[in-house]
């Protein structure tokens, strides 16, 4: 890919048309170097360095530029010098495995809580996050880098209609400031896990159309609710305790 066309990366709507994204840093460089030894679509990655990582020893495709290119292509602003152009993954995951959860996510817009997610959801495993339409693109430099490189391994579908899955889910469940404690017994027996927007949360007519029954993180009450990342990190805890 061309130089000038692998800045473009830095925009969703490129992204999109290339079907690229981009990967910065030594230990994200690693962790899809990982992944592409189970999946052959990672493995057309092709990587770009400076003179100080010629050495760098990897399956793909490399290319040494200079500082100043390097510079221009990167997403951050002290680069280490070492990026990768990555072709984005089928828009389908794979087939649930037995026993999985599903974490459903609605119109999520922060890159940081999205990366944060995704590296809970791959550390514990047998889980795959749903984002809805409207939501943060998952493979956005900020959202990439949070994760972790947990974006390699945590299974994703995206553009999942809010809709959509009472047809799929039979059992569906909601974290609610008014709900059942996280703790009671039957938290663990549902099907899919639904989170709302950071500062709306999920339209009250919709909940009640999904059925989804309500669920609560025991507090203090101190303040008016928990970071949307923490909530979800809690929970997955809780699933896996």
């Amino acid at each position: 890919m061309k130089l000038d066309d692998i800045k473009k990366l830095h925009q969703k709507k490129y992204r999109a048309e290339f079907g690229h994204f981009l990967v910065e840093g030594e230990h994200l460089l690693l962790e899809l170097q990982k992944a592409a030894l189970q999946n052959p679509l990672l493995q057309r990655s092709e990587l770009y360095v400076t003179a100080a990582y010629a050495h760098w020893q990897s399956p793909f495709r490399t290319h040494v530029i200079s500082d100043r290119q390097m510079a221009q292509i990167a997403d951050t602003k002290a680069p280490q010098g070492i990026v990768a152009v990555v072709p984005m993954p089928a828009t389908v995951a794979p087939a649930a495995e037995p026993g999985e959860h599903a974490i459903y996510l609605h119109e999520i817009q922060d890159p940081g809580n999205l990366g944060t997610i995704l590296r809970t959801l791959a550390w514990f495993g047998n889980f795959r996050c749903l984002l809805s339409p409207g939501s943060v693109d998952p493979y956005n430099p900020k959202v990439v880098r949070s994760s972790m490189g947990a974006i390699f391994h945590a299974p994703m579908e995206l553009d999942v209609e809010l809709d959509a899955l009472r047809t799929r889910f039979e059992r569906i469940a909601c974290l609610d400031m008014n709900g059942d404690s996280l703790q009671s017994a039957g938290f663990r027996t549902f099907d899919c896990y639904l989170f709302g927007n950071e500062a709306r949360g999920v339209p009250r007519e919709q909940l009640a159309a999904l059925d989804a029954r309500p669920f609560t993180i025991p507090g203090c009450g101190a303040i008016e609710s928990l970071n949307l990342a923490a909530t979800v990190n809690i929970c997955a805890y809780e699933l896996n305790r």
